[in-house]
């Protein structure tokens, strides 16, 4: 598929669709694109669309059919829209570009050939909690034994977290802005022995049923 120049064209690459839930469309809001005008096109869309399906199918899949319905914020960036926002925004809403390949950048890949894809996501149904003062902690150690994500980085607001997937590359990592600061997990650490224990009242994995799809395996 080559690089939308036109409207039309911007039109066929957002109903792309990534898996069963989600649709390029879904990724492409931006604030920075809204209110300063600027477009938010990629420049190799068939990369962005192979990265966003790992994504969606791994990772976001699994959570709508475990949760139900979750808010997507920042997804796909493009190379230009990023560099922008990390340069000519202020307060800076993003991170530079190199630090953003096969990450909020699904279009380039990062400096050893992998593809990745990262997107900001919220969970209402875990947020409620979060806001009456459950611990993001519950909800990270669940993401970390039923979701293949390279890392997550959780938010203050509403629990809201990055949720990154990148190819061949399961670190594994878990940070957070949200109290307590820092690093939950990486490499070399222990996980938590007792975690199932914090999420034992969590749905079901993949435990909501939708409508078979005539065809479908």
């Amino acid at each position: 598929m080559r690089a939308p120049r036109s409207y039309l064209a911007l039109e066929e690459f957002g109903r792309q669709r990534l898996s069963r839930h989600f649709e390029m469309r879904n990724f492409l809001t931006s604030e920075i694109s809204n209110f300063y005008g600027r477009p938010n096109l990629p420049e190799a869309p068939d990369l962005a669309l192979a990265a966003g399906r790992q994504l969606a199918l791994m990772c976001l899949d699994p959570l709508v059919e475990t949760f139900g319905p979750i808010d997507i914020r920042s997804g796909y960036r493009s190379p230009n829209l990023n560099h922008f926002g990390a340069t000519e925004v202020t307060p800076q809403k993003c991170a530079r570009n190199e630090a953003n390949y096969a990450h909020h950048i699904w279009d380039v890949r990062d400096g050893e050939g992998r593809m990745g894809a990262c997107v900001s996501v919220g969970i209402p149904w875990f947020a409620a909690q979060y806001n009456r003062g459950r611990d993001w902690r519950d909800l990270a150690w669940w993401l970390f034994d039923h979701i293949p994500f390279q890392e997550v980085y959780f938010f203050p607001k509403n629990a809201a977290f990055n949720l990154h997937w990148r190819e061949g590359h399961m670190a594994h990592r878990m940070l957070s802005y949200a109290a307590p600061k820092g690093t939950l997990f990486k490499p070399g650490m222990t996980p938590d022995p007792d975690r199932a224990s914090r999420y034992a009242d969590f749905p079901s994995f993949r435990g909501i049923t939708y409508p078979t799809i005539p065809g479908d395996d």
